[in-house]
């Protein structure tokens, strides 16, 4: 059952071709079994250099490395009515477990709507893989190609740099993304348990958590954590609150100290006071006129430091 295969993104062409470009994340050479599938399953069609087969859907299983957790049940049935319609387009990247199975490297997510759609083959280019090559592949084809929610992203960067031996500044490289992107995704990872499965359940926005983060005290968090899922508080607010918080008072009541005379300060500084803590997520005070002054910005761990150099070009 040939099928000629489309672009499968540039995210995963950069990890699956066979070009020697030196800027390339991973250089992996396609080593499929060709003999032992003829046997077993129909006769792969060779297109582009790419050998698809036709696979049992039950032959297919989850990637342990797998970064995404959750998949939305609606987006799936409504791609398993597309599967019905159109069948599969693009087809599933596996590697071979070596007990008869497939392990599932790209389309996991295909694999599910395709068995929802009943069918009982899939169309799966089989690839040799290390242990390690099977997982910077799966992670990077979720960073690059899917829609990952921040904790599930966070993670996906965590487990690229601890199996590669990447810092944040190679990941970033690689990946072609802003070391404050990838920074600031980790930072998430330091969030308590409960606060990221809110995120991850799209209850707490990826700015509320930013200035979450901010919070250096944990009981004044916890509580503007639970203001935040009441409803009670919109992202800008939580960085006011966030930043009277830090300026001392855990109970979120004392303002942060002004500049002197502020009564009598123009609406643009004020105006821009506030852009500067929306924008930088932590306590800002501006002294001065419009003509001449100072700006203080605070900062409340290492961390933190390094969140607001990246967010100021450094």
């Amino acid at each position: 059952m040939a099928r000629k295969i489309g672009g499968l993104g540039r995210g995963l062409d950069a990890l699956l071709d066979n070009n020697d470009d030196a800027n390339q994340f991973v250089q992996i050479e396609p080593q499929v079994n060709t003999i032992e599938v003829q046997k077993i399953y129909s006769s792969p069609a060779k297109t582009n250099e790419q050998e698809i087969v036709q696979l049992p859907a039950e032959k297919l299983v989850p990637n342990p490395g797998q970064p995404r957790k959750n998949f939305d049940e609606t987006e799936l049935r409504e791609l398993a009515d597309s599967i019905k319609t159109y069948g599969i387009i693009q087809p599933v990247i596996a590697a071979n477990a070596g007990d008869g199975s497939y392990i599932i490297i790209a389309g996991e997510r295909r694999t599910r709507a395709a068995r929802l759609a009943g069918l009982e083959t899939i169309p799966v280019i089989i690839r040799d893989y290390t242990d390690q090559k099977r997982l910077e592949v799966s992670l990077i084809e979720n960073i690059q190609r899917t829609d990952l929610n921040p904790i599930e992203e966070a993670a996906a960067y965590k487990n690229l740099m601890d199996f590669s031996n990447l810092s944040q500044d190679e990941l970033a490289s690689r990946l072609g993304k802003n070391r404050s992107t990838v920074a600031n995704a980790l930072r998430l990872l330091k969030l308590s348990v409960s606060i990221q499965k809110s995120i991850e359940e799209g209850k707490v926005s990826s700015g509320h958590a930013r200035a979450l983060l901010s919070v250096s005290d944990i009981k004044a968090r916890d509580k503007l954590y639970k203001e935040i899922l009441a409803g009670e508080v919109s992202v800008r607010e939580t960085e006011k609150r966030a930043s009277v918080i830090n300026a001392g008072d855990t109970n979120g009541k004392k303002k942060p100290p002004a500049a002197k005379n502020d009564k009598n300060r123009s609406p643009e500084l004020k105006d821009m006071t506030e852009k500067f803590i929306e924008k930088l997520g932590t306590k800002v005070i501006i002294e001065g006129d419009l003509n001449k002054g100072r700006i203080q910005i605070d900062y409340y761990s290492m961390e933190d430091l390094d969140r607001l150099y990246d967010i100021l070009g450094g």
